[in-house]
């Protein structure tokens, strides 16, 4: 196992880090600046009950991508290790692109309705997580 083989999902997993951490540096710009506003107008600032549309949508952009992070990097991670770190990366990289417009989909102010749009970015990363794991499946099967 040489470290040469696991270089493009490394690179992957990174990627996924940085656009994680992006969505929440975006998240804290948001409730920061909401902070200000509310202390402007001389207001308490409610982070868990406040209704703002845009920090809903900032809420949104990071909690979807966390609840998918565990599953995304044992899939990956398996996948490369027993079966393809070159099919992993190809299948990874598609993940980290739909995890990067996700947010672009779901737009910077969420409504009691979530756009129809952010399918292109879900259907393709649940792909690539069929095709992670049923890959494993198959070499274990096989």
């Amino acid at each position: 196992m040489s470290l040469e083989a696991y270089q493009a999902p490394i690179l992957v997993t990174v990627a996924y880090a940085v656009v994680y951490f992006a969505t929440m540096t975006y998240g804290m710009t948001v409730r920061m600046r909401l902070f200000r506003a509310c202390k402007a107008r001389g207001e308490r600032f409610d982070r868990y009950f406040n209704e703002d549309r845009e920090l809903l949508a900032a809420d949104r952009m990071q909690l979807n991508m966390l609840e998918q992070m565990p599953l995304f990097l044992i899939g990956l991670w398996l996948h490369a290790a027993f079966v393809s770190p070159a099919g992993a990366s190809v299948a990874g990289w598609v993940y980290v692109a739909c995890r990067a417009i996700y947010p672009f989909l779901l737009g910077k102010r969420l409504g009691t309705i979530i756009p129809f749009r952010i399918f292109y970015a879900t259907m393709p990363s649940y792909a690539v997580m069929v095709y992670l794991f049923g890959g494993l499946l198959l070499a274990v099967m096989g």
